[in-house]
């Protein structure tokens, strides 16, 4: 089918948006300019001068199935991903079974094929069962499909255990994706070690509980030579090692939530499961360093971290509610709204924290507009605002915070390979 996207803005490498309509011939973008006869497409879309970016790339989302279907299916959690304007998305192997043998992975990669609408590439555990220090088929598990390696939930407990996942990764040409947190130093912590956490009688995590892992893996990947990116960075002392370990050529990069960097352990107002994640909300100076990290460039990309649980689980105390929340259909809205529109970041800025450098990062054929390549595209009503509505979301799960904030940005169009995979009602 040929379409055309009709109107829409691009941004441009000065920042400035340019007007332009985009072809879209057999799935891939075949011209990008502005004199084509709407008359001769079988489907025009007028976007009416919203914003066009390449479909957003988030390389940390939890899709439940197998295992915890109640929370989320790979069906509606990448109906929830194509509502936020992401078209390609990494899905994490905390699953039941864990996909840890080359068979449970081609099993969840058949439900991928069936049911998903955007393009969701599965990680591969590190260790089997995640908890283990068993390492996996790492020559298997890539021939099978698996983009990365992960233990994500978990962080790896002994440096021997993650040494060895490193070199098989590194072996393989694939990445080894952290979840840093020394259990050893957790001592039953629950939310963010400070004030707050004083004031509200909770047990507290110590920034250290994140830190100090990444350092020791740091060196082990300095030692390996494998790529290591670093998930959710959450914390000052995070950030400042991570510069460090950059400027001595070791390959990192790591991501941060927009969670983080919209809110502080300040501003949870009670003992309500619904703030709780994993890492938790940190305090001003940690939040300032994100920000920081993000501009200078130690922090490589923004993803969601999206993880959903279900009401019962959520609606309790920190104590007793699992960590996560839900991000997919609002992470753009949120950044844009609290970051560009109040000058901190740059439209250009975030569309390659979003799409560009994530695709890069891992070297996946996304997150860019360019003739011939997948039309993934994403579209975007910068101008009005709407309100975040849990009634609303594509998601089996509700798990957030950030219900009735009022954002801009809202995602109107999303395509995968040419075709909607969502449209807001309404839409043309």
């Amino acid at each position: 089918m040929n379409t055309l996207i009709k109107n829409g803005r691009i941004v441009s490498h000065d920042n400035e948006l340019t007007t332009v309509d985009i072809w879209i011939k057999e799935g891939k973008i075949h011209a990008i300019g502005e004199a084509f006869n709407a008359e001769t497409f079988e489907q025009v879309i007028d976007v009416k001068g919203q914003l066009i970016t390449p479909g957003l790339v988030d390389v940390h989302v939890h899709f439940r199935e197998p295992g915890f279907t109640y929370k989320e299916t790979i069906e509606t959690g990448s109906q929830a991903a194509a509502r936020g304007g992401f078209t390609t998305v990494c899905a994490m192997p905390n699953l039941n079974p864990v996909p840890d043998t080359v068979e449970r992975f081609e099993e969840v990669q058949k439900i991928i094929d069936r049911d998903a609408v955007v393009k969701v590439l599965q990680y591969a555990p590190m260790t089997e069962n995640l908890h283990s220090e068993t390492l996996v088929d790492y020559d298997g598990l890539t021939q099978a499909g698996a983009f990365a390696f992960t233990n994500d939930g978990v962080g790896v407990q002994t440096a021997g255990t993650m040494y060895l996942a490193m070199k098989a990764a590194a072996k393989n040409n694939r990445s080894i994706v952290a979840h840093t947190e020394d259990e050893s130093l957790l001592f039953d912590g629950v939310m963010h070690l400070g004030k707050r956490s004083e004031e509200l009688g909770l047990p507290g995590i110590m920034s250290a509980t994140e830190s100090s892992q990444i350092a020791r893996d740091l060196l082990l990947a300095e030692e390996t030579g494998v790529h290591y990116h670093v998930c959710h960075v959450s914390s000052k002392e995070s950030v400042r090692i991570i510069r460090e370990a950059k400027q001595a050529g070791i390959n990192v990069t790591c991501e941060v939530c927009p969670h983080h960097l919209v809110l502080m352990d300040e501003d949870i107002p009670e003992d309500n499961g619904y703030w709780k994640m994993n890492p938790p909300l940190r305090a001003s100076d940690d939040q300032k360093a994100l920000i920081e990290g993000l501009l200078d460039g130690t922090i490589d990309c923004i993803a969601t971290d999206h993880a959903p649980h279900s009401h019962e689980e959520k609606n309790q105390s920190f104590v007793d509610s699992p960590f996560g929340i839900v991000g997919s259909e609002y992470a753009f809205q949120m950044i844009y709204t609290h970051f560009v529109k109040t000058g901190v970041f740059t439209l250009e800025q975030v569309v390659d924290w979003m799409a560009i450098k994530p695709a890069e990062i891992f070297g996946l054929n996304a997150g860019r507009l360019t003739i011939g390549g997948p039309a993934d595209l994403a579209i975007f009503d910068l101008e009005t605002e709407y309100v975040v509505d849990d009634q609303q979301f594509l998601s089996k799960s509700i798990n957030t915070p950030f219900v009735g904030w009022k954002l801009y940005g809202d995602t109107t169009v999303t395509l995968v390979d040419g075709k909607i995979a969502w449209q807001k009602k309404g839409g043309k």
